[in-house]
Formats: C-alpha cells, sequence, structure tokens
C-alpha cells in the first residue's frame, strides 16, 4: 500500500485540532488507514518540519495527498461536508483534438483546466507528488496512465494529441534549454535515473504521442516529458491538464482525482473549466472532466446482515455521508440510493458501500453476535467429496499425490505439449516471470514438471494430483470458470499404455462407472470406455486414446479426458529421461 507523506502541523491545522500521536494513530485506525511514522523526534535540533507517514488503502487515490486526507477525515469526523464540484462555463471554450494516429500507441486522452489557482509552495509541491503517487500506484509506472500541467498563460488552444514520427518532434524538454527531436530526447534521458525506466514504453514505437497547441508548440511527449516552455510553477495562475493512456476507464480516474484535489485553490474552489474532447478516430466528442455522479442501490437489508445492525434508511445514509457518499432513502422498498462522487472511483459494489456503512459505524462498536439462523450442520462440497474420494483410491493404489503451482508459462502449457490453442487460456496482464504466464489449462504441466525435478529418485515414479484448472469464458460475469480434474502419471525404465488403463480401470470402478466393450456402449449402457485418437498431440502416434462417459443409460456420451504415452518430444522439452504414460479426466462428471 502507498505511504503518503504529509506535513504534520499543515494536516493538523485543516483538521482543526493538534493530536498526539496516540490520538491520531487511533484516528486513523478507526478510519482504516495507519500512521506508519511521525518524525517529530527525529528532526528536532533541524530546520525540518515534522511528517505525518501514513499508509493508504491502495484503492483511495483520492487520499494520496494531503489535501485527499485531510477532506476525507474531515467528512468523518463531521466538521464539513462533501464538496460540490462543477464546471464553469458549462460549454467549453477550449478543444482537445485527438488525431487517428494516436491509435497505434497511446489512444486515449482527457484535459481540465483549473482557473485563477494560487498556489503555496507546499501546496505545490503536495500537486506534483500527487502526480508521482499516481504515475506509481494507479497508472502503473506510467504504462497505463501519463500526466502532464502546463502554465496556460504560454501556450494557446485549441490543442491537438497527435502520434508524430521521432524526427518531427522538435521541442526543449523541462528545465532544458536545447531543442531535441524525438530520438535525441530519447538518447538523453537514457541515463536519467527518473526518467529512463519510462523509455521503453515508446522508444520502439515509429510514432510518438505528442500534444501540440494552435501554434503547433509541443506541449508534452507523453509518457517521458513536458515542454520547458510550458512549465508550471508556484507562481502559475492558470494551469491546463492533459492525461493520456492506453486505459480509458483509469484516464478519467486520474483527471478526476487532479481536479477534485487541487480546484479548492481556485480562485472560485472546486470550480472547474472543462474541455472539449474531440476524438477523430472514432468520431465521437465528450466534456471532460464528467462530474456526474455515479448512482448505485443498495439493499438496507444486506448491510444489516452483514453487520449484525438494524439500522434504518435514514442511519445508514447518515453514516455513509461521513464517507463522502451522498445517499437518500429510496421511495420503494427497504433501498437506499447512493450517489457516489468522483473521489471514489473505488465503490464498485453494494459491498463497498457496506464497508464504509461498518467504517462509519465504528469497528469498534459492532457487537458480537450468533448468525441468525438455525443449528446447522456442515458438509463438504460435492466436487470436493468426489475430488477426496479420487485421491483415497488413487493414493491406496500406491501413487503419490504431489501439489503443483496453479500458474505456469505459456510454453510448458501449450509449447512443450504439442499444442497451439491458446484460446481458452487465461493470461496474466503483468506477470512477474515468465515461468507464472497463464494458468493452467490441464495438470500434465505441473506433473511433468514435479517428476522432472525428482527424476533422479527410485523408479517407478508413479504420482496424481486432483485439482483445479482454469478456462476462459467470456459469456460468465467473471468471464472464466475453474474445473476440477484428475490427472496421474507413470515414469519408468518402460511405460506402456496399460500401466495408466489400470489405475483408470481402478478409480471407474471405486465411481461405480463399469467399463464397456463397443457392442455394450453401442446400446447406451452406462460406463465408460476409450477410443484411440491422435487429437492431442502430446502422445506418441497410435498411442494416445480420448476417454468416454455416459452418465445414465440411454444419455449421449460425452469426452472426459485423455490417456496415453507421452511423445519423445514432449519428454524431452520437460528433460525427463524415460518413458512416461499419463491420464486426466474431469472430476466434475461424477457429480
Amino acid at each position: 500500500m502507498p505511504t503518503v507523506a504529509v506535513d504534520k502541523q499543515d494536516l493538523f491545522d485543516l483538521l482543526g485540532k493538534n493530536y498526539t500521536s496516540q490520538e491520531f494513530d487511533e484516528l486513523c485506525f478507526q478510519f482504516g488507514i495507519e500512521l506508519d511514522e511521525d518524525t517529530t523526534e527525529d528532526v528536532k535540533g533541524t530546520d525540518e518540519r515534522p511528517q505525518l507517514k501514513i499508509e493508504i488503502g491502495a484503492n483511495r487515490y483520492d487520499m494520496l495527498c494531503i489535501e485527499g486526507i485531510a477532506q476525507a477525515l474531515n467528512q468523518y469526523l463531521g466538521r464539513v461536508s462533501a464538496p460540490k464540484y462543477k464546471l464553469s462555463p458549462q460549454t467549453p471554450t477550449t478543444t482537445l483534438t485527438i488525431k487517428e494516429s494516436t491509435t497505434t500507441i497511446r489512444p486515449y486522452a482527457a484535459s481540465a483546466i483549473l482557473r485563477n489557482i494560487t498556489f503555496t509552495q507546499r501546496s505545490y509541491d503536495s500537486f506534483i507528488a500527487l502526480q508521482d503517487k499516481l504515475h506509481t500506484n494507479l497508472c502503473r509506472q506510467r504504462t497505463l496512465v501519463a500526466m502532464g500541467t502546463h502554465d496556460l498563460d504560454t501556450i494557446s488552444g485549441p490543442f491537438t494529441y497527435e502520434a508524430l514520427n521521432p524526427n518531427d518532434i522538435k521541442f526543449a524538454p523541462l528545465n532544458q534549454t536545447k531543442v531535441m527531436n524525438g530520438h535525441e530526447i530519447i538518447e538523453f534521458y537514457r541515463g536519467d535515473k527518473n526518467l529512463g525506466k519510462y523509455l521503453h514504453i515508446i522508444e520502439d514505437s515509429p510514432v510518438f504521442p505528442v500534444i501540440l497547441d494552435s501554434n503547433r508548440n509541443v506541449c508534452s511527449m507523453p509518457p517521458i516529458i513536458n515542454s520547458d516552455q510550458s512549465k508550471i510553477s508556484v507562481n502559475t495562475k492558470n494551469v491546463f491538464l492533459d492525461v493520456t493512456g492506453t486505459d480509458k476507464t483509469k484516464v478519467e480516474i486520474v483527471i478526476n482525482q487532479l481536479v477534485a484535489m487541487f480546484s479548492r485553490y481556485c480562485e472560485k474552489p472546486f470550480e472547474i473549466e472543462p474541455v472539449q474532447i474531440i476524438s477523430e478516430h472514432n468520431g465521437q466528442t465528450r466534456v471532460c472532466p464528467n462530474l456526474i455522479e455515479r448512482e448505485l442501490k443498495v439493499d438496507t437489508n444486506y448491510i444489516n446482515s452483514i453487520l449484525a445492525l438494524d439500522l434504518s434508511e435514514q442511519e445508514i445514509c447518515n453514516l455513509l455521508a461521513k464517507m463522502s457518499l451522498n445517499a437518500t432513502p429510496a421511495s420503494e422498498g427497504k433501498t437506499i440510493d447512493v450517489n457516489i462522487p468522483i473521489t471514489r472511483s473505488d465503490i464498485l459494489h453494494a459491498c463497498d458501500v457496506m464497508e464504509d456503512c461498518a467504517i462509519a459505524y465504528g469497528y469498534d462498536n459492532l457487537v458480537k453476535t450468533y448468525p441468525k439462523t438455525v443449528a446447522t450442520t456442515a458438509y463438504p462440497l460435492p466436487i470436493n467429496k468426489v475430488a477426496d474420494i479420487l485421491r483415497n483410491a488413487t493414493a491406496q493404489s500406491g501413487w503419490l499425490e504431489v501439489l503443483p503451482l496453479t500458474l505456469c508459462s505459456h510454453d510448458e502449457n501449450f509449447k512443450f505439449l504439442n499444442d497451439s490453442d491458446d484460446s481458452m487460456v487465461v493470461t496474466l496482464a503483468n506477470p512477474k516471470t515468465t515461468e507464472y504466464q497463464v494458468v493452467r489449462t490441464s495438470l500434465v504441466p505441473g506433473i511433468l514438471k514435479t517428476i522432472k525435478e525428482n527424476k533422479n529418485h527410485s523408479l517407478p515414479i508413479k504420482v496424481f494430483e486432483t485439482g483445479d484448472i482454469v478456462y476462459k469464458v467470456p459469456e460468465l460475469e467473471r468471464g472464466a470458470k475453474n474445473q476440477r480434474n484428475w490427472c496421474a502419471a507413470f515414469a519408468g525404465k518402460k511405460s506402456g499404455f496399460e500401466y495408466i488403463q489400470g489405475l483408470l480401470t481402478k478409480i471407474m470402478q471405486t465411481m461405480r462407472v463399469d467399463w464397456l466393450e463397443e457392442k455394450e456402449h453401442n446400446n447406451g449402457k452406462r460406463g465408460f470406455w476409450t477410443v484411440g485418437s491422435d487429437e492431442k498431440k502430446m502422445y506418441f502416434p497410435g498411442r494416445g486414446a480420448a476417454i468416454y462417459f455416459r452418465a445414465k443409460d440411454g444419455e449421449d456420451p460425452v469426452k472426459i479426458g485423455h490417456l496415453g504415452v507421452l511423445h519423445p518430444e514432449v519428454l524431452a522439452n520437460f528433460e525427463i529421461p524415460f518413458a512416461l504414460s499419463v491420464v486426466e479426466i474431469n472430476a466434475e462428471v461424477f457429480l
């Protein structure tokens, strides 16, 4: 979670009270944040001002600066009400046009203007620090979103957002006097400890994104650097904000957080001048920022049941007001209408509203109660019961259970098994290593990796696993589904089809499923059988089979798995020097 350092006295002034460290620590705890450090003792005898280092929840982007922390705590304490943000004028007089050329690199942009703003040195530093915190946190080191701030009095609209050949981009970067082109800027900052880590985002692209004013002056080259011409200072009166990125939702969140936190310093507090965004690549226009509050309807019975309370609709609304949520009792039933301000992008579901209600009520004030239900007896989920039966039967046959990781590399899940169909795999968006790129769609890779690491053990090696695999299913709400599988492998100096077929038959006998000859399964009898198949390329040709199962007499059979002797190429990919046979089935067919 991010840690925000704020000036101790400035924060207490904003809160209207000087707290002891213990008192402020307790306030933070009650609100759901944490006082990490108070530097009062560390700076005694120096010119430094004491700071409070406060650990903030990773989803509370509105509290990444002293302004946001003070605003949230003041509302929690009941000292102030939530700010009312408004656009002035309602019809934008400035435009930002997104050219179609940006679709290949950073296609989204947002903008706003803060007029007649008055900075002090510390509020200016906070403005810059908030951008740094957002870049590190929500913006994922500028890969998703990057923001720029400009002195509007040094540039003129209308503005355009374009992607140009690096040789055609010429400007003096921030705090530099020499005019450089795009390639020269990349080389200039390659050794810079602050900006060098962002160069990879665009340096290999044939075009670089730029924000241009009406005179074709470069305002910024996101996500790297702003122009020295438009740099802001503590004396800047009119600030032009530009936000660009590859994620439209996060672009909107960032622009909203910036204007929400610092429009308080405008001549008319919380008044923001909008910019009209014109997207040439899709023909759409919109007014930015969008200050319309999101609406959410929440059942009060849900909140009361989770918190074991009996609050009225109005009491819940009063509690939510302490958490910056404007809620009113709905006209129908036991529900409330919750209006979510632009600062609370973390509110996504009724459970988030319930959590805020609990914080406002006070976790210490919640009374321990027994669940309002009759006495019950716990039973395992049916699929877990089936899995336990499979485990016991396999272990009793002399096989050892293994527990590989659910994540694996893309190559292990596909290429190493001679499989190329990855259409159903769930891929991690930002894997830390190539070893954990996808969620497995088969138990085979994990078992083979286990055998590889234990190949010096005495032979034969007989191992199995009963665990979940995951498939991508876009039509489901969560976009994916788990499936419980059972898999076993026999490795030795020789490993034929009969070893693994024998174990499968034992498992099926345990599940009261009979083996069917061809005539029997053609007559629609309940049972299982195998059919030779070379569909799975991981098996040696002619040594693989598909497993079919009919749950009830007369029903259509379903393919539930596969078995066979692995191809030498697959064994070589996993560095296994001996023969190996495998069986894998979908355990959920026994439910």
